[in-house]
C-alpha cells in the first residue's frame, strides 16, 4: 500500500475529518428531512407515538449505524477499502461459494439505493419553498440541482469533499441549534432514551409496526458509510461520527419536544399542505435561511452514494461482476475514483423516479426497501467473516442473531411498502441482479471452455518460425495479452493464432498477463524468460484501484530489460538495425463471438446472448487495457459450447 494510502487509513487529521463531513454523512445526516414527517404521516398527532418514533430512531441510530456499522463492519476493511463487495472479497478465501448470493443481492441493492436517495433528499428540501409559494412545480428545480450535482463529480470526490464539508458543518451546526432550542422548552421528551418507549409503540400502539418501516429511514445511510471508507479512511469516519450522531439525535429530540407540545393536531394543521416538522421548528423568520442551508444539505446527501456507487462498481469489475467500464482517476490521492457511464446512469435513473414520483412523500414509500435488504447480506458476509477471524462463537451468535432479529422486523415492516412504491427499487435491484449474475456465470463458462496448453511444447516451432525467412514478417515484436495464471501454459488459440491463422513470423513474442490484486494499491512484475531472444512472458501484478495502462507499464518494462542487457529491441531488418531504429510493437487481442456449431441448454443460451449484448456496451478490450489502438490487431474466434461429436455424412459415388 502506498504510504499516502497507508496515512489516510492509519492518521487522524483535521482535513480528513472536514472531507468525512462532506462526502460520507450527507444520507444519514439528511434524514431529519423526512423521518418525524413520515413517521406521523396525516395521522393526529399522539405523544405515544412521537415518543416511541424518537426513541425508535434513538435506538436504531445506537445499534445499527454505531455498534454495528461504525465499531464493527468498519474493522473489515479490505486493505483499507470498504463496502459489501471488500468484505465479500474477505470472505471468498473461505471457498463458501454461494456468498456470491448476498454479495450480488446486496451490492444490486445499494446500486438501486442510490437511484432514490438523491431524489428524496433534494425533493424533502426543495419543497420547503412551498411554504413562500405554494403552487410552485418543484420537479424542474429537483432535476436541474441533481445535473449540477452530477455534472461535478468528474472533479473528484476530495474537491467535492472540500466544497461540500464547510457547508455540512453549517447544516450539523444547525440540526443541533434548532434541537436544541426545542427541547430547552420540553424537557420531558429525554425521556425517550429509555428503550421502554420504543417497546411500548411496537407492542401495544395498533401502528406500531407500520411505523417501524419510517423509523428505518433514519439508519439508511449507514451502508454507503461503509462504501465509503476508502474515500476517507476508518479513523476520520469513526472519530467524526460521534458530532454527526449528536446532531442527529439533538434535532430528532427537538421536533418530537415540539410535536408533544402540539398533541391532538395534524402536521396539515400546523403546516399546510407540506407541513414537516423539521421546517416547523424553526422561527419564521429563519425558515428561507433553513431552505437554502437544507436544500444544499440535501444535495449533499446525495453524494456518498454516489461516491459509494463508483466504488462498488470498481469492486464489481475486479470480482468479475460488472461489465468493463471506463474509470478516471480525478486527483492524484489515492482513493478518489469518477466512472462516467455510472454517474450519468445514476443521473438519468434519478430523473425517472422524480417524474415517476413527482413528491417526496410519494418516494418515501419506495426508499428503504432495497437498502435493509443491502443490510441484511451485509450481516450474513459479517458473519462469515467474524468466524474467519476467530472470534468467540458465544459472541458471534448473539450478535448476528440480534441484528437479523432487528433487520428482518425492518424488512417486514418496509413489505407494506411495496405496493406503494417500494417494487420500483426492487425492479431496479432485479436488473442490476441479473446484469451481475449474468456476467458472472458467462464469465465462468468462458473459463470453463478455455483449453491451455503447455509452452514448452511449442518453443521449438516458435523458434524456427523466427528464422523462417520464407514467410513474411509479421512484426519485430509481437504481443500476445493471455488469460492464463500460471507461466508455464498458454491459450490453445494464441498458438493457433501464430501458427495456424496466416502464421506470423515475429523476431521477438511477448505473453503478457494482467493479474488485478484482491489490494486496491500495488504495481509490480515479473518477467519470464522462456526461450532467449525469441520468447518472453511478462507478469503485472496490480491492484485493483490502479489504472490499467499496459502500453506505457509495457514500455516501462522493456526499457528496464534493456538497461540491464537482457533483450535487445532494435529492429532485425539490415538497413534499420544499422541504424540503430527500435522494432515495432504489435499487440493481438482475442475476441470470442458464439459459434454456430454451440449446442447451449436454454439458460446457457440466455446467459451467454445477454453476456455477448453487455460485451457490445461495455469498454474494448483495446481501451480497457490502455493500449494504442494504432497497433493493436483484433482477431475473432469462434466459441464453440457443447459441440456435436459426430456429424452423420454418408459418402456417394
Amino acid at each position: 500500500m502506498s504510504a499516502s494510502h497507508k496515512d489516510l487509513h492509519s492518521k487522524l487529521t483535521l482535513g480528513g475529518l472536514l472531507i468525512s463531513l462532506g462526502i460520507i454523512y450527507g444520507d444519514i445526516g439528511t434524514s431529519p428531512l423526512y423521518v418525524m414527517k413520515a413517521i406521523l404521516g396525516d395521522h393526529i398527532i399522539n405523544a405515544d407515538v412521537v415518543l416511541g418514533g424518537v426513541s425508535a430512531v434513538f435506538w436504531t441510530l445506537t445499534l445499527q449505524t454505531t455498534i454495528k456499522y461504525v465499531m464493527i463492519t468498519l474493522s473489515a476493511d479490505n486493505h483499507g477499502e470498504g463496502g459489501i463487495f471488500a468484505l465479500y472479497a474477505l470472505v471468498k478465501k473461505t471457498k463458501i461459494k454461494w456468498l456470491i448470493v448476498p454479495a450480488i443481492v446486496g451490492g444490486s441493492a445499494l446500486l438501486a439505493d442510490g437511484i432514490i436517495t438523491p431524489p428524496i433528499s433534494v425533493s424533502s428540501a426543495v419543497e420547503g419553498i412551498r411554504k413562500f409559494y405554494p403552487e410552485i412545480n418543484t420537479i424542474p428545480i429537483v432535476i436541474g440541482i441533481l445535473f449540477v450535482l452530477f455534472a461535478i463529480q468528474q472533479f473528484g470526490s476530495k474537491l467535492v469533499g472540500k466544497f461540500f464539508a464547510p457547508m455540512m458543518m453549517v447544516w450539523f451546526a444547525m440540526l443541533a441549534v434548532l434541537g436544541i432550542s426545542q427541547i430547552g422548552q420540553n424537557l420531558t421528551v429525554l425521556k425517550a432514551i429509555n428503550p421502554y418507549y420504543a417497546y411500548h409503540l411496537l407492542s401495544i400502539h395498533p401502528e406500531g409496526f407500520f411505523v417501524l418501516g419510517f423509523v428505518f429511514l433514519c439508519t439508511t445511510g449507514a451502508e454507503a458509510l461503509y462504501s465509503d471508507m476508502g474515500h476517507c479512511g476508518r479513523k476520520n469516519i469513526r472519530i467524526s461520527w460521534v458530532f454527526v450522531k449528536t446532531t442527529l439525535v439533538l434535532n430528532y429530540f427537538g421536533q418530537a419536544a415540539y410535536l408533544i407540545g402540539k398533541e391532538g393536531e395534524t402536521l396539515q394543521t400546523l403546516g399546510g399542505k407540506n407541513g414537516n416538522p423539521f421546517y416547523l421548528i424553526m422561527p419564521d423568520w429563519f425558515q428561507p435561511i433553513g431552505i437554502v442551508v437544507a436544500t444544499l444539505a440535501a444535495v449533499i446527501a446525495s453524494q456518498a452514494l454516489i461516491s459509494g456507487s463508483f466504488t462498488l462498481i470498481n469492486e464489481a469489475m475486479r470480482l468479475n461482476f460488472w461489465p468493463k467500464v471506463k474509470i478516471k482517476y480525478p486527483t492524484e490521492l489515492k482513493g478518489q475514483l469518477y466512472i462516467p457511464s455510472i454517474n450519468w446512469l445514476l443521473f438519468f435513473g434519478c430523473v425517472g423516479i422524480v417524474l415517476h414520483f413527482e413528491e417526496s412523500n410519494n418516494m418515501e414509500h419506495a426508499y428503504g426497501l432495497a437498502i435493509i435488504l443491502c443490510m441484511i447480506m451485509t450481516t450474513i458476509l459479517l458473519n462469515y467473516y467474524l468466524i474467519m477471524k476467530r472470534v468467540k462463537l458465544y459472541l458471534i451468535v448473539p450478535l448476528i442473531t440480534t441484528y437479523l432479529l432487528i433487520e428482518f422486523s425492518f424488512l417486514a415492516a418496509n413489505i407494506t411498502k411495496f405496493a406503494d412504491g417500494g417494487y420500483v427499487t426492487l425492479i431496479i435491484a432485479a436488473i442490476l441482479i441479473s446484469i451481475m449474475t449474468t456476467w458472472y456465470l458467462a464469465k465462468q463458462i468462458n473459463k470453463s471452455y478455455t483449453k491451455l496448453v503447455k509452452v514448452e511444447d511449442y518453443k521449438k516451432v516458435l523458434a524456427e518460425l523466427s528464422a523462417d525467412l520464407s514467410i513474411p514478417k509479421y512484426a519485430t515484436h509481437l504481443v500476445y495479452m493471455t488469460n492464463a495464471g500460471r507461466t508455464d501454459e498458454i491459450e490453445e488459440k494464441v498458438m493457433y493464432s501464430i501458427l495456424q491463422k496466416r502464421p506470423k513470423r515475429a523476431d521477438i513474442y511477448w505473453f503478457v498477463h494482467v493479474n488485478i490484486l484482491s489490494e486496491p494499491y500495488k504495481a509490480e512484475y515479473k518477467v519470464t524468460e522462456i526461450a532467449k531472444d525469441d520468447l518472453y512472458r511478462v507478469d503485472f501484478n496490480l491492484g485493483f484501484r490502479e489504472p490499467t495502462k499496459i502500453n506505457l507499464m509495457f514500455r516501462e518494462v522493456i526499457k528496464d530489460m534493456v538497461k540491464k542487457g537482457e533483450v535487445d529491441i532494435t529492429s532485425r531488418y539490415e538497413s534499420l538495425n544499422k541504424n540503430n531504429i527500435i522494432g515495432d510493437f504489435k499487440f493481438v487481442l482475442s475476441e470470442k463471438f458464439l459459434s454456430n456449431d454451440s449446442r447451449l441448454r436454454w439458460h446457457e443460451k440466455i446467459i451467454m446472448n445477454s453476456y455477448f449484448l453487455l460485451k457490445k456496451l461495455s469498454l474494448s478490450e483495446e481501451k480497457a487495457f490502455g493500449l494504442d489502438s494504432s497497433s493493436v490487431k483484433i482477431e475473432k474466434f469462434p466459441m464453440v459450447l457443447h459441440a456435436p461429436e459426430k456429424v452423420d455424412l454418408i459418402r456417394i459415388k
